[in-house]
């Protein structure tokens, strides 16, 4: 029997004209040759995006039947030549003289101040005032101050380009809410995307605000929110991030911890053809002075009297000169969630923007002309990440303003002709569950990437197999990095749900339990690097990423991250989830703590424990509650669940899904009476 007739294959899916083409090809390939290039030939020659999944599932499974599990995870897609020398990293390694990406890397973090120099060249980074050191570790690694001496603005990097180009090149391309899928998408020139900026950045100015004030944006990611973002960051001001979906109380905290002067907002959100309020919760927030902008065009919102129109804010001069600023003035704070109380404020600071370009050029190679999607939001990193990542690199943002898990959104990935498609792995779940991106062309797919949770390999290699198999690359990291520490590239074999690199610029070690060096274990992160915060508005940053730190085997200093992680043969990586009580929930990060105070405030409950557990499969984290009820309530499994996601919904956030809840007598506890959550989590996977 053939490699490919073994019984785990059912082409019964398939019509037989389509069965017996696929059985002809694949006898042609024989038994010999290497299982990874023998796949490679499989899914680029034979296979179709067009064929049910479950064909290209079964004939990977068993083209690497044979596979030794000592040579590392099975590569799905392999680079081609043309392909590397093409890439970013393919003519940065010629540039450098480099054969291998692991050189580039070590050089990246052993020779931090001359990589960062040529990186600046690289990506065109433009100064006001040029920096007299790259790198100043006075105050030590944990404070490092990037290009001193410098003044500048990163937004220079973005509309620094002449009239010429700022007419020609495209900046945004973008599908509003409730538009057909065949309707076709709305462009902005880079020099649209700068005007709007600038009547921004005018009208915050004659609003009485100047640099280093703090200006609120809560709303959908649409072109408007990145003009508006660009032109706060222009006047010399810095964006306070809030994720349209959070409740009141949740806006009222982080409007309260940063200090916003004003904030920026929708009357509505119009998503899944509901209407839901936005500019209503921002009120309840008892926000300040707020910029209203219509979803609507017969928005009949009444507006408080301290509150304006967007209309009425924009000042009618597009001419702003941009505000030099330290390159370590703060332009965007975002929050991520803490292990106790509040979330954490994390400010970013122009050299941070650097690193989501940097990132953007080396691991998901954003060329010149490329279409980036991201489905995502500027209350989160991605957001920001996204306008930098993309615009530096002369790349083009696609936004569709409704929901990513339809088929609309699909299409409109076809329609923009899309080169970059991010994704976090719920969404590919539900892409593949309800098999609604059957059929689409995504041939102008490049690459895809993936973050905000720990992926699945079966959901991976079907995200692959939509675009004719295009890698994945995967992208792990967080708010406090400015983007990733471990990562893929174009340029290795990509193996679904594995990460092939260290970051560049980024080092770190896995230690076990020990503090020793281990292939399974914690990982700290190696300080300095650029993107790595310094500083927290509400915390002690020292106490929450170095305090009792072990320190490296060669003497280094490292820095907490809190990711459990895995080397495997070939220096391939595998997420293993959290070390401490924070989660990834639908991409977002949330502590347990913040979950079980709003749990604890339903009525008849005691005390709860939130834990994160993942699926035997892999993929993404379920959010499993555990309770104590008070006696006689809750006899009801049921009830108490919906009461419970019910309170999450209208105190927290609504995308928070609670998958099981668990009542029980009582909480296992330490002899410090600390809620021992790695017990319920090791209790519940057991299961």
């Amino acid at each position: 029997m053939s490699w490919f007739e073994h019984a785990s294959i059912d082409y019964a899916s398939l019509s037989k004209a389509r069965s017996a083409e696929i059985k002809v090809q694949l006898s042609r390939l024989g038994e010999s040759g290497d299982l990874a290039h023998r796949w490679s030939r499989v899914s680029k020659q034979i296979l179709q995006p067009s064929d049910p999944f479950e064909i290209h599932r079964d004939l990977f499974r068993e083209n690497y039947r044979e596979w030794s599990p000592g040579r590392g995870p099975e590569p799905a897609v392999l680079p081609e030549q043309a392909k590397i020398s093409a890439s970013n990293l393919g003519m940065w390694l010629t540039e450098f003289g480099f054969g291998r990406y692991s050189e580039l890397h070590d050089f990246s973090v052993n020779q931090r101040e001359e990589f960062t120099k040529r990186a600046v060249d690289r990506l065109n980074i433009r100064f006001q005032k040029e920096f007299d050191q790259v790198l100043d570790l006075t105050q030590g690694v944990e404070r490092p101050s990037w290009f001193k001496g410098a003044k500048m603005n990163i937004v220079d990097s973005i509309f620094d380009v002449g009239l010429e180009t700022e007419s020609e090149r495209t900046a945004i391309v973008f599908q509003r809410e409730g538009s057909e899928g065949n309707t076709p998408v709305e462009r902005w020139s880079l020099g649209q995307l700068k005007a709007l900026s600038g009547r921004v950045a005018n009208g915050l100015t004659k609003m009485g605000l100047g640099p280093g004030d703090r200006v609120a944006i809560d709303m959908p990611m649409t072109a408007d929110c990145v003009a508006i973002y660009l032109g706060i960051v222009r006047a010399g001001m810095c964006v306070v991030s809030v994720a349209d979906s959070f409740a009141a109380e949740e806006i009222a905290t982080r409007l309260r911890i940063s200090g916003a002067k004003a904030i920026f907002t929708q009357d509505v959100i119009l998503r899944g053809g509901k209407i839901v309020p936005l500019y209503k919760k921002v009120v309840n927030a008892k926000a300040p002075t707020a910029i209203v902008l219509p979803a609507l065009k017969s928005s009949q919102t009444r507006l408080r009297e301290e509150d304006m129109t967007f209309d009425l804010f924009l000042s009618a001069d597009q001419e702003f000169e941009t505000a030099g600023r330290e390159p370590g003035n703060a332009i965007n704070i975002l929050f991520s969630s803490g292990t106790t109380g509040d979330p954490k404020a994390i400010p970013w600071d122009h050299t941070t923007a650097f690193r989501c370009a940097l990132d953007g050029f080396v691991h998901q190679n954003i060329q010149p002309g490329d279409v980036v999607a991201w489905p995502t939001n500027v209350g989160w990193m991605m957001g920001p990440w996204l306008i930098f990542a993309a615009l530096i690199n002369e790349g083009c943002i696609a936004l569709y303003e409704g929901m990513p898990h339809t088929r609309r959104f699909g299409m409109f990935v076809e329609n923009s002709r899309v080169n970059l498609l991010g994704v976090v792995p719920s969404l590919v779940k539900v892409w593949k569950n309800s098999e609604c991106m059957t059929g689409l062309d995504w041939s102008a797919i490049k690459a895809f990437s993936s973050t905000g949770e720990s992926s699945n390999r079966e959901e991976m290699l079907f995200l692959m197999s939509l675009a004719g198999y295009k890698p994945v690359i995967e992208y792990c990291g967080g708010t406090e990095i400015g983007g990733s520490y471990v990562s893929s590239t174009v340029i290795q074999p990509n193996c679904p749900s594995y990460f092939s690199a260290k970051s560049i610029g980024m080092d770190f070690r896995i230690l076990n339990e020990g503090g020793q060096n281990s292939h399974t274990g914690e990982v700290y992160l190696v300080p300095p690097a650029i993107g790595l915060s310094t500083q927290l508005l509400n915390k002690d940053h020292h106490d929450v990423y170095f305090k009792d730190c072990p320190t490296g085997s060669d003497g280094e200093v490292l820095r907490r991250h809190g990711d459990e992680m895995q080397v495997l043969h070939g220096e391939y990586f595998r997420a293993l989830g959290r070390a401490d009580d924070t989660m990834n929930l639908g991409g977002i990060k949330i502590s347990s703590v913040e979950l079980e105070s709003v749990m604890n405030r339903v009525e008849g409950v005691a005390e709860t424990a939130a834990i994160a557990v993942t699926p035997k499969s892999g993929g993404t984290s379920q959010l499993v509650a555990y309770a104590v009820t008070e006696l006689g309530r809750w006899s009801d499994g049921g009830e108490l669940k919906t009461a419970l996601q019910d309170q999450i919904r209208q105190h927290l956030n609504p995308l928070f899904k609670i998958t099981a809840v668990v009542v029980v007598d009582e909480l296992p506890r330490t002899a410090s009476n600390k809620v021992m959550r790695r017990v319920l989590r090791a209790e519940c996977e057991a299961q």
